[in-house]
């Protein structure tokens, strides 16, 4: 056998081992429910600040159809039941920015990564058809009550080097394509406002050297750039015949018309400001991505009706000015200001699994609980546009609903027993589980 083919052999081998190593979990999504069901005796956080502790929800072809105190009557009324007595009923959390499905491993492995294309203009990218519904990750959210997700075309975690990178989707977390998961698409589109801090360099040009260009003009020219592009593509939108169709420009039709958000990723008050001067010559509707000094300008946030997702509570301050518990403040300003708000995980290490803990931390700076949730509930449907459908546990909103034995923002007590999306109770198995599982039945402690 020559060289060439032993290592031929050496990587076929490899590669059946690894995709064997790697097949999907046997976990299958639910089809749709059919009928109806009640989950009685629970003590349940509808997601407007409203609390009902000892309710009955009752569910019928994946729609709420009531939500009240139990009865007997409910009980005997000859319908499937859970007995929730004891537990608590949340909304489904949603995971307001995140890659999931697009990022498979924080490593540079390049073929698990479909979050970024290449230039620095590209609206009509479209995050929803690279969504990988096999993902692993997605089913470790899932048996932490994350039942829905925004999906944005960036590594939320690492910034991305483009302006506009493409519109973001919101998608359900059980599903076998991309079709299927869809919950609403394209809603909003992603603008990396560029950076306008200017860092110190300790190295002098070497004698010969041009200096380096300023960076804030560098910045500033991007920001005239986008702008000239957002009036081309308005002038664009204002004409209903084209004698050539631009596909980028056609893209941000809705933009204009408010049908979608702008969202801008950006974390200094100067640059908030930036994203503010969008909705003045534009008109449209801004979502601060980011927001780490935005407690700085909450009323004006407020006055110019700018919404705002914070994305790391669990952060150092950004300057060495701040208090050290400034990003856990910050939620509770943004409350008080009356700014809408919600909170996010994009800590590249637990993969957004800690999402309501970011809450709970909310909630020991200053938030009540109930704000807090709504901050991973209500209020990211409100931003993402889908409160009409989910977020809170009320009657005519889709069954998205988990149920944990206790309360769900603190570490020790938020175990889910069950979560429905749609009506379906989805399987919390996952990957993990699955080893939990394993080894245990080794050691003979199953």
């Amino acid at each position: 056998m020559t060289t060439f083919k032993k290592y031929l052999s050496l990587f076929i081998i490899i590669l059946l081992c690894t995709q064997h190593a790697e097949a999907q979990d046997n976990i299958y999504p639910v089809p749709a429910h059919k009928g109806s069901f009640l989950i009685t005796h629970a003590v349940i956080h509808i997601g407007n600040g409203q609390i009902i502790n000892d309710g009955t929800i009752k569910i019928t072809n994946g729609k709420i159809e009531s939500v009240g105190a139990s009865t007997a009557t409910a009980a005997a009324s000859g319908i499937n039941v859970i007995d929730a007595g004891g537990k608590h009923v949340y909304p489904g959390l949603i995971s307001s920015i995140t890659n999931l499905g697009l990022r498979e491993v924080t490593s540079g492995v390049r073929g698990a990564n479909d979050f970024a294309e290449i230039g620095d203009i590209n609206p009509s990218v479209r995050a929803i058809v690279a969504y990988n519904t096999d993902s692993k990750v997605i089913g470790t959210l899932r048996s932490n009550g994350i039942l829905l997700a925004n999906i944005i075309p960036q590594d939320e975690e690492e910034g991305s080097s483009s302006l506009l990178t493409g519109s973001s989707s919101v998608v359900q977390l059980d599903a076998w394509t991309w079709k299927d998961a869809a919950y609403k698409t394209d809603g909003q589109f992603h603008l990396n406002m560029p950076s306008l801090i200017v860092r110190p360099s300790f190295f002098a040009p070497a004698p010969g050297q041009a200096p380096q260009p300023d960076p804030v003009k560098a910045a500033l020219e991007k920001i005239d750039r986008i702008k000239a592009f957002f009036k081309q593509g308005k002038a664009y939108a204002a004409n209903a015949m084209h004698d050539q169709n631009n596909l980028k420009y056609a893209s941000l039709k809705e933009l204009y018309t408010k049908k979608q958000k702008l969202f801008v990723h950006c974390n200094t008050v100067r640059e908030m400001l930036l994203a503010m001067d969008f909705v003045t010559e534009f008109g449209f509707d801004i979502v601060i991505v980011g927001g780490s000094e935005s407690w700085q300008i909450a009323p004006l946030l407020k006055q110019n009706n700018i919404q705002v997702i914070l994305q790391q509570l669990h952060s150092l301050p950004r300057t060495v000015e701040d208090n050290v518990d400034r990003p856990f403040t910050t939620p509770a300003v943004l409350q008080k200001a009356g700014v809408l708000f919600a909170l996010s995980d994009n800590d590249g290490t637990t993969r957004g699994r800690n999402l309501m803990f970011n809450a709970g931390t909310a909630v020991a700076y200053g938030l009540t609980k109930e704000e807090a949730l709504s901050a991973i509930t209500l209020n990211a449907a409100k931003i993402l546009g889908i409160a009409d459908r989910t977020g809170s546990v009320e009657a005519g909103k889709d069954a998205n609903i988990i149920i944990s034995d206790g309360d769900i923002l603190d570490m020790k007590s938020s175990v889910i027993s069950h979560a429905f999306i749609q009506g379906r109770m989805i399987d919390l198995q996952n990957k993990q589980t699955q080893l939990y599982d394993r080894y245990k039945y080794k050691y003979g402690l199953k």
